[in-house]
């Protein structure tokens, strides 16, 4: 008995589990069936600890084709367009082995987007660091990134980097992907008993083997040993499949399609099987190896990059045999669905593993574990922001600027090719990026709207108010949508959360699912996919280290009319107006420059009037709709000050900022409250946005004036407390991340 508790806990499975198997089989489970069930009960791909709360997600609306479920969401951008999209995370292998962990994880998003018959065109990456300074983690998974995406042709448009203390042993690496299809074309993980299995793509070996295990658990010390369950992926090999699934689908060769993700050819081909309502057979000496001497076991847990499964019909598995052979890859029949609604593993003709398919699938244990509001809450929330010193305001305009949080990112994503496929229309440094529609190989798919993606996910607002941050997150991603012009149509999130054996997590998670569920069940924006990672945790030397809570949001809109907008302000004489919710507290809590002046972390999120949020988006619309604006931009991290000069740098403008700040200056300037947009207008349409603003019943406020003279100036109450050329402050926020890359 000592000997199979240590067999079955190196599965990832716990007593009761493991009990529960043995129950079911009336039998012991052999190895091979152990490390199924270890693979498809694991965190990661069962979602046992989050499963209940996931429902609590609005999954419908008029634009939804397919949501959660299925490998992507599928919503209809117009009649003829139908977008596919998902994201997920790749956070432990990425700590592991930072390059081949983060380029995985682009490899396995951009699958699954492929999965239901779309091309994948746009990718979006969300990174979580500890500091800059840790360059094995930072540069890898960046390099990572990079490199699998320039080599496949895919370009990375948006994304958002943080770097908090949390995340030094916890990276977070989250990969999305956006893909267009035609619309009534799209392809599920489905078949019939008799349908061929035809495995295409690259060799199987030996890598990724025991990595949803890896994924599902936390850290400690001796995590190098656990490198051989981080997968290696190829690229170019990425790229000859895609073109080789695709040419199947335009011919008509396909009944479903599955990727080989994690748990391998046993995950792929159980949950095809039971999304089929049927059983598998699968005949393990045909899948093609690269590694001599595998055993069952190794092949069908192995994780190995660039694989699809296909669904075929007998006739149709010679066309795709010289699909694979005129694709260099390799391709063969390794099984059938059948009517027996059970997983049947077979090597040379020996049956090496048999379970039933509910078993590994519809059978894996769901838990409501226990959750309480941490300690930790109350004490934050015992603050006083006018307790806090006066401060220097220049010392404090140079400390946010030059916080690695808010100074520019574009020594991260210069390292992207974002503009590969010549789709991009606005490029990454704004609200949100926005792309066109063209498929190079059928110029018959074409919209005349715009596709526009934003990325969001302050994991610092949650962790101080998990509720009001997931509204605050929600808000945040649609205002950044609205400032470019777009209305939101659909969300993928992925929550990264601590252990969830922890109470104090699971409130965390349970807060967060309902914040984010209530702000998009309010704007009627349905969540159509994601990824749960849990136990974003270190155990060293009897230190505990859990993550933020940290759900990242991709926010897809669409652009009607190819109407844009970006942030940048045009021309000398144009005014610059803040619109929103401004008749509340300046909160600087959970602010940037309350943690890189003051030092700290502390406050209540501050909240989001979810009716305010929505008509402020609603203005800024019909603002850039009818011209009525040059110019929008969310205020967010770093606050109004950081909002101002973005819209100032890589130009030769100035601006002279008149403010009659009743409390403290520095609040104003570094409060991160939602609802609030920098619109810049011509002089004489000035009266015509008051008005607007005002039949929204929001809050205006003129604040300066552009100027041609490249000097940003702060007056308040009539006296000039601040004066310094754009580019000197341009210099500080471009510097920080210049020397690490």
């Amino acid at each position: 008995m000592v000997y199979m508790e240590r067999h079955y806990e190196a599965y990832g499975l716990k007593a009761e589990e493991y009990e529960r198997i043995v129950k079911r089989l009336q039998r012991e489970p052999n190895q091979v069936e152990l490390g199924i069930l270890g693979a498809l009960w694991s965190e990661h791909c069962s979602y046992k600890s989050s499963k209940v709360h996931l429902k609590k997600f609005p999954t419908k609306g008029s634009y939804v084709i397919q949501g959660p479920g299925e490998n992507a969401g599928v919503v209809e951008l117009d009649q003829d367009v139908w977008l596919a999209f998902k994201i997920e995370s790749h956070n432990h292998p990425s700590f592991i082995e930072p390059f081949h962990g983060s380029a995985t994880g682009v490899g396995g998003i951009i699958r699954d987007v492929l999965s239901m018959g779309a091309r994948p065109i746009a990718l979006v990456d969300s990174l979580r660091f500890g500091l800059p300074e840790d360059k094995r983690i930072v540069k890898g998974v960046v390099k990572g990134i990079s490199h699998y995406g320039n080599c496949i042709g895919i370009p990375t448009v948006a994304g958002e980097v943080y770097f908090e203390e949390c995340y030094r042993t916890n990276p977070l690496v989250n990969a999305f992907c956006l893909g267009i299809l035609p619309a009534g074309r799209m392809l599920r993980a489905r078949g019939k008993p008799g349908d061929l299995l035809f495995l295409l793509g690259s060799a199987t070996g030996r890598d990724g083997i025991h990595g949803a295990v890896m994924a599902s658990g936390e850290f400690g010390e001796g995590y190098e040993t656990k490198l051989p369950s981080v997968q290696v992926g190829d690229p170019y090999f990425g790229k000859k499949l895609i073109e080789a699934v695709l040419q199947a689908v335009e011919e008509g060769l396909l009944v479903g399609l599955q990727d080989l993700g994690a748990a391998g050819l046993s995950g792929s081909a159980s949950e095809l099987a039971s999304k089929s309502n049927c059983g598998v057979e699968l005949w393990l000496e045909r899948v093609p190896l690269r590694e001599e001497g595998m055993k069952p076991f190794e092949i069908l847990l192995s994780e190995s990059q660039e694989r699809m499964l296909l669904v075929v019909e007998e006739d149709k598995v010679q066309r795709i045999k010289e699909l694979a052979n005129y694709y260099h890859l390799e391709g063969e029949v390794v099984g059938r669905l059948i009517e027996e609604k059970t997983f049947k593993a077979y090597y040379a003709d020996q049956l090496v593993a048999e379970l039933p398919i509910s078993l590994i699938v519809e059978e894996a244990p769901v838990y409501q574990k226990p959750y309480k509001e941490p300690e930790y809450i109350r004490e934050l929330r015992d603050f006083d922001q006018n307790a806090l010193p006066e401060v220097d305001l220049a010392d404090a305009i140079k400390k946010v600027l030059a916080s690695y949080n808010v100074c520019s990112k574009a020594p991260v994503y210069r390292q992207y090719d974002h503009q590969v496929g010549t789709n991009t229309v606005l490029k990454p440094g704004g609200d949100a990026s926005v792309l066109r529609v063209k498929w190079v190989q059928k110029p018959e798919l074409k919209s005349d709207r715009f596709i526009a993606l934003t990325c969001e996910g302050n994991g610092r607002m949650l962790y101080l108010n998990p509720y009001e941050g997931g509204k605050y997150i929600v808000a945040e991603a649609f205002r950044n949508l609205a400032c470019v012009g777009a209305k939101p149509i659909g969300i993928t999130d992925c929550l990264n959360f601590g252990n969830p054996d922890r109470p104090e997590v699971m409130w965390q998670l349970v807060k967060a699912i309902e914040g984010i569920a209530h702000a998009c069940e309010f704007f009627g924006v349905p969540v159509v996919s994601g990824n749960v990672s849990l136990y974003n945790e270190t155990v060293e030397r009897e230190e505990i280290r859990n993550v933020y809570p940290t759900p990242i949001l991709v926010a897809v809109g669409v652009v009607e009319d190819k109407k844009l907008m970006d942030h940048q302000f045009k021309e000398r004489g144009d005014l610059v107006f803040v619109l929103g919710d401004l008749k509340r507290e300046f909160s600087v809590a959970g602010s940037e420059y309350l943690k890189v002046v003051h030092g700290k972390v502390f406050g209540d999120v501050p909240a989001v009037n979810l009716q305010k949020e929505m008509n402020l988006h609603k203005l800024t619309l019909e603002l850039i709709e009818e011209g009525a604006i040059k110019s929008a931009h969310d205020v967010s991290v770093g606050g109004l000050l950081v909002s101002l000069l973005e819209g100032l740098f890589h130009s030769e403008l100035g601006l002279e900022l008149n403010l009659y700040a009743e409390g403290r200056l520095d609040f104003l300037l570094f409060s991160e409250n939602p609802t609030l947009v920098v619109v810049s207008v011509e002089k004489e349409k000035a009266q015509t946005l008051r008005q607007k603003a005002e039949a929204y019943e929001l809050d205006w406020l003129l604040i300066g004036k552009v100027k041609d003279d490249g000097i940003f100036t702060i007056t308040n109450n009539g006296e000039k407390v601040f004066e310094r050329p754009v580019k000197e402050l341009q210099e500080i926020w471009e510097g920080p991340l210049e020397k690490f890359f």
